[in-house]
């Protein structure tokens, strides 16, 4: 069976019939959550949103 690490404390886990893949526990995925939302972690890529009516043609 394959085993990944959770990305959160390292703790290897089996990736079938992990509910909370790829974490490895709830705990793991909320604390992943909470570092999302206290914006720990940022999408670094630039996005640039185009201008109503401009339809690129």
């Amino acid at each position: 069976m394959k085993k990944v690490k959770c990305p959160n404390c390292g703790k290897e886990v089996e990736w079938e019939n992990n509910p909370f893949r790829p974490f490895c526990c709830e705990q793991c995925k909320l604390a992943d959550l909470s570092k999302w939302l206290n914006e720990e972690y940022a999408v670094v890529e630039e996005i640039v949103l185009e201008e109503e009516g401009d339809s690129g043609s």
